[in-house]
């Protein structure tokens, strides 16, 4: 504990600390909506962009590799294979893990996980850790950086109470951050685009009050003469003619009793073209092409592939590229960097139709850089018996080396 009293935190961002802890992070827009990684989660477009990409990184293959004379070769003996292929803990797979701590990434630009280390330094175990309960610091003296971890309620560590600082090791902490200003912490993207998403929240939050008053705008009894109750009068009205149930009914207005609409009809406020704008504008925070989240309005079948090759290389790219190098940097000691390494498999994303996949095993294969064992191992497929002749390279007979050509060949 008495890092705290020669530590200051990392830099921040002026408005750090405004209403509450993390109040830069996640704050009321412009729009009067709070925007939060629970409220943003509840507009449809934000939670399908949080979902394709969260899923599309969980469901990657996720290998430990060795460098051997050949090149490399999955490392299967490694504790840290299983942790990375199988299961990081007691209680995940990995698919559950990388799902949960994408999820973190995108909402609070920040993932992190504890590291459990065996006695000889190897990775056997990883927890993941809430992003609102973690604080960056750096060491006045040493210069180096260290976590504070609050925990969420009394007995999870044994002697601290709800609240009280955890405080560890950089070594102990699997930190990935994304787009930041000082290299260390990466901003959220909800709190950089609130504006953005508070504006949809109340787009959606405008049109639900609409089917709920009826579907039609709000507007305004007018009575000849003076109500004895016009409390009375309103209840009845919205209770006989009120909610999307009893949308369409016919009025019956007595006593010389008129009513006049005051509201903007949503047609002339373009309700529905601003909600299909902030789809779009909720995807191109994600980077996400908006077919994949369900807008087809500018797909076509001969743009649909490209955008999806397009998603994989730079959209679940640099995502890949962030958790391979954090995953690097944090699992691997001294040693294992010398001769290991963590890789994404994304081939699967990019395989395109059979057409085109059929093309290209027939140029690898004609210029004798596959053999037909390497095609079906792609492919899933079971291999042909090296004695049948699945492992031989071949190559087409008209290809000569240029510096014979023109003499007579044996």
């Amino acid at each position: 504990m008495g890092l705290f009293n020669r530590s200051k935190s990392r830099d921040k961002p002026k408005d750090y600390q405004v209403g509450t802890r993390f109040g830069w992070v996640f704050g009321r827009s412009t729009s009067g909506k709070v925007v939060n990684e629970k409220t943003s989660m509840q507009v449809s477009a934000v939670y399908a962009c949080v979902r394709v990409i969260s899923e599309s990184i969980a469901s990657l293959p996720l290998d430990l590799f060795k460098y051997s004379g050949r090149g490399s070769d999955r490392d299967r003996e490694h504790p840290l294979y299983i942790v990375l292929h199988n299961e990081p803990n007691a209680e995940m797979t990995s698919f559950t893990f990388r799902e949960t701590l994408s999820t973190h990434l995108l909402l609070w630009g920040n993932a992190y996980a504890q590291i459990i280390r065996n006695m000889k330094g190897q990775t056997i175990g990883l927890y993941p850790l809430l992003p609102d309960r973690m604080e960056v610091h750096r060491d006045e003296n040493t210069k180096e950086i260290f976590y504070i971890y609050r925990v969420s309620r009394d007995g999870v560590v044994p002697g601290l109470k709800a609240g009280e600082p955890v405080i560890l090791e950089a070594e102990d902490v699997l930190h990935i951050p994304g787009l930041g200003f000082d290299g260390l912490v990466g901003y959220s993207p909800i709190a950089m685009m609130r504006n953005s998403i508070g504006s949809a929240i109340a787009t959606e939050e405008y049109g639900s009050k609409f089917f709920e008053n009826g579907a039609t705008p709000s507007g305004v009894l007018e009575h000849p003469g003076i109500l004895k109750d016009p409390k009375k009068l309103r209840d009845s009205w919205h209770e006989t003619y009120g909610g999307s149930a009893n949308a369409g009914k016919v009025a019956i207005l007595e006593e010389g009793l008129t009513y006049k609409t005051i509201g903007i009809p949503p047609k002339d406020a373009q309700m529905l073209e601003t909600r299909k704008f902030q789809v779009e504008d909720i995807a191109r925070i994600f980077r996400v092409p908006p077919h994949m989240i369900g807008d087809l309005e500018h797909a076509t079948f001969s743009n649909i592939e490209h955008q999806s090759l397009e998603f994989v290389k730079f959209t679940i790219g640099p995502w890949m590229a962030r958790w391979e190098q954090a995953m690097d940097r944090s699992l691997l000691n001294s040693f294992e960097k010398k001769d290991h390494f963590i890789q994404f498999n994304a081939e699967g994303l990019l395989r395109g139709d059979l057409q085109s996949r059929n093309n290209a095993y027939a140029v690898a294969r004609q210029n004798g850089w596959m053999s037909a064992n390497d095609i079906r191992a792609k492919e899933g497929m079971d291999l042909i018996p090296a004695e049948l002749g699945g492992d031989r390279y071949l190559c087409n007979g008209n290809m000569v080396d240029i510096g014979t050509a023109g003499k007579e060949q044996k």
